[in-house]
């Protein structure tokens, strides 16, 4: 489904991806494992396209996606929930989630998929008609993820769903997602500093440093050999 080949990009000149092969098959869950500054989150911009790159291929469902810009991955079903969540505070739950099924086809699916979101975050069901800002910080990382769900993703894309969040909201965020994967064939890829949490939900890892892939493995491997979680999953062994 996704497939990038030999991706290279640089800030200012830095590289920040170097050489990078990485596939998600289809309805496949992946994690991407590091440390901050390994270079996840500029991998998801460059399948978002809100980061160019500065060689190497990515493909989508056998398209190439260098010219596509963002808004047309979006249509093509890629869909992004960034870092800080990005909700809009003004704005009542009931309409950032109407903006999250304002895409295409997602649009006449509007009534099933909140029903859907609404049963993976139910928190959210007596909140429709607060303002995004008047939330914690907990339901407003459900909220981004809901928002990404009323799209109806091909692939979907959570990069540090708990991150600021205190450890039982990030849990209800965690508890929420495995709900949606498992009602959910979506194809997945979650970046997550919690590294056993992401494991849990997802079938195979990719562990960055200084932005290259130093590992590839199955969530078994990482999770039951213990030479290799001590390696890449540090402190949470």
């Amino acid at each position: 489904m996704l497939e990038i080949s030999d991706l290279r990009a640089s800030y200012d000149g830095v590289p920040a991806l170097r050489s990078i092969d990485f596939q998600v098959g289809a309805g496949e869950r992946v994690a991407i494992l590091g440390p901050n500054g390994a270079g996840k989150t500029t991998l998801l911009k460059t399948i978002s396209g809100t980061v160019e790159v500065d060689a190497g291929t990515i493909r989508f469902e056998g398209r190439d996606l260098h010219s596509q810009p963002p808004h047309k991955r979006v249509e093509a079903g890629i869909v992004h929930v960034p870092q800080g969540r990005m909700i809009f505070a003004s704005m009542t739950v009931t309409d950032n989630l109407r903006l999250g099924s304002h895409r295409g086809g997602a649009q006449h699916r509007h009534g099933e998929r909140l029903d859907l979101v609404l049963e993976i975050f139910p928190a959210l069901a007596d909140m429709l008609n607060r303002d995004g800002g008047a939330l914690s910080g907990g339901q407003q990382q459900m909220l981004a993820v809901a928002r990404g769900v009323m799209a109806c993703p091909r692939l979907l894309m959570l990069d540090e769903p708990s991150m600021g969040l205190a450890p039982r909201a990030a849990d209800s965020v965690f508890e929420g997602i495995a709900r949606l994967l498992e009602s959910e064939t979506t194809a997945t890829i979650v970046v997550e500093q919690r590294a056993h949490e992401a494991l849990e939900i997802c079938e195979r890892a990719y562990v960055l440093e200084s932005g290259e892939v130093v590992l590839e493995a199955s969530n078994r491997a990482l999770l039951t050999d213990e030479r290799l979680a001590a390696a890449y999953l540090g402190s949470e062994t």
